[in-house]
């Protein structure tokens, strides 16, 4: 085998392994939901917030790792928070309080900040312009597997050893995962990468705030991923407590969704490669698609009522992702950690907040989730309209 072709192979490996830290720390422990409810002896929506509070850290902490990343490089970056990670897992399997579990969280949630900004780092440094949406797509077929599968070895770790096993298992995988890091990783931070004042100065921000282009697909993915937090957090509860529904039902259902996802994500790549505008309209419309059946289909108290229009949605995403994330980053060559960092903020802690604020207004979860499904709705008619090359230029 070719030398560049191991190193490519072995970069791709690094990347996959960065980015499913985040989705594992949320995937794994869903089958445990009414376990640690128990366990903890709190009411379901405390459980939720645990997912809400890590998607809020996972943001947050990207406002300084981007930055720090750019200054020091990819790898101190993501070994210090996959240690993080590891760090919060610990604590989690040992509490027996909501408090200190939401402590737990918080600390999983700035780990795994550190590990996603710097995949996408590494993803701008290393496949450049033309092929960072390409690479995210494919990234996120990778990532589609994790809730195919730790759901299912979620379940089986809660029937056997207990809810706690799930974060034991999660400190685990955090070991193995810095000792790959360390050992297969060579640094490919830019030499002329750009890094100004101290750590706090957000006016490192001003470009990407200022830049049309960004702010309308980063805006995008946090819409995106603000649909898919919905999903993750309310469909336990829907499934397995309103419509009293098995948590083997659940898996069954949840894991037909990943399987879609995985299959729509390596071939979204195809479309964005040609035209990466209509990989993006195709991605919407579906999204759209998607909640008007949500919303037709609520009369229906059964599982493939919520799951089936999710299921449209979620190749949508696919669609939509690589497409709006590769364009932001398109125009910051130069500062790709701090223009990841802002995608990154904005994508989990900007999700987090808009799932919190429609908490609010007390609707159903097949209600709630058509409501976030449709907010991308103004951004399909905006790409169809007569602006169109200045928010996803197709050059």
């Amino acid at each position: 085998m070719p030398q560049s072709d191991l190193t490519s192979k072995t970069l791709i490996f690094i990347l996959a392994l960065l980015v499913i830290f985040c989705p594992l720390g949320i995937d794994l422990y869903l089958p445990a939901f009414q376990a640690m409810q128990q366990g903890l002896a709190v009411s379901e929506s405390k459980i939720q917030q645990t997912i809400s509070v890590y998607m809020l850290t996972v943001g947050l902490g990207q406002l300084i790792a981007g930055p720090l990343a750019d200054k020091y490089g990819r790898k101190p970056v993501s070994s210090f928070g996959i240690t993080l990670f590891m760090l919060g897992a610990v604590i989690a399997s040992l509490v027996d309080s909501w408090t200190w579990m939401m402590v737990a969280r918080a600390l999983q949630g700035f780990g795994a900040c550190a590990t996603f900004v710097a995949a996408f780092a590494i993803v701008r440094d290393s496949f450049g312009h033309k092929g960072s949406g390409q690479m995210i797509t494919y990234l996120n077929g990778i990532v589609c597997f994790i809730p195919a599968l730790a759901p299912l070895l979620g379940a089986w770790l809660t029937l056997e050893f207990g809810w706690r096993s799930n974060f034991t298992f999660l400190s685990g995988f955090a070991v193995i995962g810095l000792l790959l890091l360390m050992w297969l990783y060579r640094e490919t931070k830019p030499v002329d990468s750009i890094y100004e004042g101290h750590i706090l100065n957000f006016s490192r921000f001003k470009p990407m705030l200022k830049s049309n282009e960004f702010m309308f697909n980063a805006s995008i993915t946090m819409l995106g991923m603000a649909a898919m937090l919905v999903f993750v957090t309310t469909a336990p509860g829907w499934i397995m407590n309103q419509l009293h529904g098995s948590v083997s039902m659940f898996t069954a259902w949840f894991t037909g969704n990943a399987i879609l996802s995985i299959v729509a994500s390596f071939t979204a790549p195809i479309l964005i490669k040609r035209h990466s505008r209509l990989a993006l309209v195709v991605g919407l419309t579906l999204f759209t698609i998607g909640g008007l059946t949500m919303l037709l289909a609520t009369r229906y108290q059964h599982p493939a009522a919520f799951m089936l229009p999710m299921y449209i949605a979620s190749v949508g995403f696919a669609f939509s992702l690589g497409s709006a994330a590769g364009k932001a980053l398109s125009g910051f060559a130069k500062q790709a950690g701090t223009a990841s960092a802002l995608i990154g903020v904005m994508q989990m802690s900007g999700a987090g907040i808009l799932a919190l604020l429609t908490q609010q207004l007390h609707l159903t979860a097949p209600y709630q989730l058509a409501l976030h499904l449709l907010l991308v709705t103004p951004f399909l008619f905006a790409l169809l309209g007569k602006n169109k090359q200045t928010l996803h230029s197709a050059a």
